[in-house]
């Protein structure tokens, strides 16, 4: 499975064996997708996908979020990406090797090449990574590239403060094609986090003007950009001097802005738009009767929860009883049954299902709707402040019936006045949370970077981490997660990862309501689509038929 390394705040609504949970289907082809007769193909047709406008320029640290990871992910590659069963794979890489988790070196593959002809070197991830790590230069995910040495040289924790230096110390270049990565302490699941976009090479190229190559970006991916009609739509081409495993079956792609889900869905049954990557609640209903064997229906590694803005007067030093008392206080299995359709799974804790170190029943009784309980909770704990509360979402996303659904079961259970807080799109929605301008909580879905559970706890709940826009902080947390993050294997730094998840019930750094699914469909003019453990359809293997 390709394409499955991108994680990203969610638009829409010994290894473990990863396969039988993560990217499964069973023996149905449906669910695999790809399912509806076979036609001819023809190797050089364009598809079109359904998208929002990405919130930020298409900068591979600059991206945390699905409209435009969908997007860096098709123009660029990394190091490495893993399969269905976790197993990592060299994709730019040759090798990505360590004897101690702590100094790790990375020889590159010497025929790589980016969009405009230039090389892949050791330099390219080298300068790439120390310009997105550097403060002066605001990249959304920064934070990233906190566990290479040097990063608080460059990125001061005072945001007022000049960086120390413009390079890590962690970086060093070996030669051309090799270089080595020092961190500040062992990390055994470094090499996973690698297949993040954020770890992406640039072309020296991106230096000279780096909000234009935003614009236009240059990458070394298995598509090339073409243009971007903003609000409209994207297009990229296959990229034929390609050299990763995943060549592109087809000719390129028209990422199609959508508004709404059910305009897109719309579109989807008159042919105007060729994959969707979700259906709304309205449609969800009708979807498989309509479409038939283009229905799709499978299990990604994705969460919904709502998360709670902690840096508000509302939420400050709130007694954590007050958020379980809320959750509650909602009827999950009702809501995914009726309002959702069955379409999602009532969640047990706070990692998505799939990754390693998943595990069922971690929140306890938390999750169980229990009106009673939840009154006494609320109590407990002081109350809810001004005995009300909002939930943003975004109106794009086809979130509007199960929010309205979640505000409604918490005022009939608990008595707190709930209102929903909508916002136009997901770049609004995004822009609040980053400039700390939600009012109260906001509805978040959260997927996997990479197939481990610390990317659920660590890279959301852990201080200053870049997932963390709730700003939540709790130093005996942070501690844990340091702990576990300077385990001896990485099986004993998934275990401690699974210890922590069940301590997060005494913190509630957010409310878990469901485990996401994909439920999205395809045009008649294609076939071979399938959906990647990120939720994202794996677009280099569509085919257009002729």
């Amino acid at each position: 499975m390709r394409g499955a390394k991108s994680a990203k705040w969610v638009a829409g609504a010994a290894i473990i064996a990863l396969a039988a949970t993560a990217c499964g289907g069973g023996d149905d082809d449906a669910d695999k997708g790809g399912k509806s007769a076979k036609g001819a193909v023809n190797p050089d047709g364009i598809f079109s996908v359904e998208v929002g406008e990405p919130q930020n320029p298409l900068q591979p640290a600059n991206t945390m979020e699905s409209n435009g990871s969908i997007v860096t992910d098709a123009i660029f590659s990394q190091l490495v990406d893993y399969d269905p069963s976790g197993k990592l794979e060299m994709i730019n890489a040759e090798s990505v090797d360590t004897k101690d988790s702590k100094l790790w070196t990375v020889k590159l593959k010497k025929d790589w090449k980016f969009h405009d002809g230039t090389p892949v070197t050791a330099e390219s991830y080298i300068k790439a990574w120390n310009w997105a790590a550097n403060i002066k230069n605001n990249q959304t995910n920064a934070s990233w590239f906190g566990d290479i040495k040097g990063y608080a040289d460059v990125h001061p924790e005072d945001a007022k403060a000049k960086p120390k230096s413009d390079t890590m110390s962690g970086l060093k270049k070996v030669d051309d094609y090799t270089f080595t990565i020092e961190l500040n302490a062992p990390l055994p699941y470094f090499s996973y986090k690698l297949g993040y976009t954020v770890f992406s090479p640039l072309p020296e190229s991106f230096y000279a003007d780096p909000k234009a190559a935003g614009e236009k970006p240059v990458g070394n991916g298995a598509y090339k950009f073409v243009s971007w009609d903003h609000k409209k739509q994207i297009k990229v081409v296959r990229n034929d001097d390609y050299k990763g495993l995943d060549k592109a079956k087809n000719g390129g792609v028209i990422f199609k802005n959508y508004t709404t889900l059910e305009t897109a869905y719309e579109d989807l049954k008159s042919g105007n738009v060729d994959v969707l990557r979700q259906i709304g609640p309205k449609d969800l209903p009708v979807y498989r009767s309509d479409l038939g064997d283009r229905a799709v229906d499978k299990p990604y590694s994705a969460i919904q929860t709502i998360a709670v803005a902690f840096y508000t007067k509302q939420w400050k030093d709130i007694d954590p009883k007050v958020l379980q008392g809320l959750s509650m206080g909602i009827d999950r299995d009702t809501i995914t049954k009726t309002v959702l359709q069955g379409t999602r799974e009532p969640a047990t804790g706070w990692v998505a299902q799939g990754v390693l170190g998943f595990q069922k029943d971690a929140t306890g009784d938390v999750t169980k709707y229990d009106p009673a309980k939840a009154k006494k909770l609320i109590k407990e704990g002081g109350g809810v402040p001004g005995n009300k509360i909002s939930i943003q979402f975004n109106a794009d996303g086809g979130h509007k019936e199960w929010v309205e659904a979640v505000c409604n079961s918490i005022k009939q259970s608990t008595g707190v006045n709930c209102t929903t807080d909508s916002k136009a799109d997901f770049q609004a929605d995004t822009n609040a949370r980053d400039d700390k301008q939600v009012k109260s909580l906001y509805r978040s879905g959260w997927v996997l970077d990479y197939p481990v559970n610390a990317n659920f706890i660590s890279d959301l709940f852990r201080t200053g981490a870049a997932g963390n826009q709730g700003d939540f902080s709790n130093k005996g947390l942070d501690a844990e997660i340091k702990k576990a993050d300077s385990a001896a294997s990485l099986e004993e730094s998934v275990a401690a990862y699974q210890k922590i998840e069940k301590e997060l019930v005494n913190y509630m750094p957010s409310i878990p309501l469901w485990y996401y699914k994909v439920n999205a469909g395809y045009s008649e003019k294609v076939q071979n689509v399938d959906y990647a453990q990120d939720g994202d359809p794996i677009l280099t293997q569509v085919e257009v038929k002729k």
